[in-house]
């Protein structure tokens, strides 16, 4: 097992009305990956995200290369491992 981290996302693009959340909840699953994804009121969608990189890079593959999902911009920044998580949802 790997080394976890954690890591904040906000994406901005055609990220909302297009199944994004619940893409991202069914790669969390696949991943083995913990955190939380929201729609936020400008359009925006913010998640965060726990696990191994690999795991967390192979999820923004997936959604980068979405037919549905335009990402246009997205800021990232590392946090603190939240230690007892143990699973991801959707939050809204």
């Amino acid at each position: 097992m790997g080394i976890k981290i954690r890591r904040g996302f906000s994406f901005w693009g055609r990220v909302q009305g297009v199944g994004f959340r619940y893409k991202m909840y069914y790669l969390a699953q696949k991943y083995n990956v913990t955190g939380w994804v929201q729609n936020e009121c400008n359009g925006s969608v913010t998640a965060q995200v726990q696990g191994e990189e690999a795991s967390i890079d192979m999820i923004l593959q997936a959604l980068f290369h979405d037919r549905y999902i335009s990402i246009e911009q997205m800021d990232v920044k590392e946090l603190s491992l939240v230690e007892d998580e143990r699973k991801f949802s959707m939050r809204n």
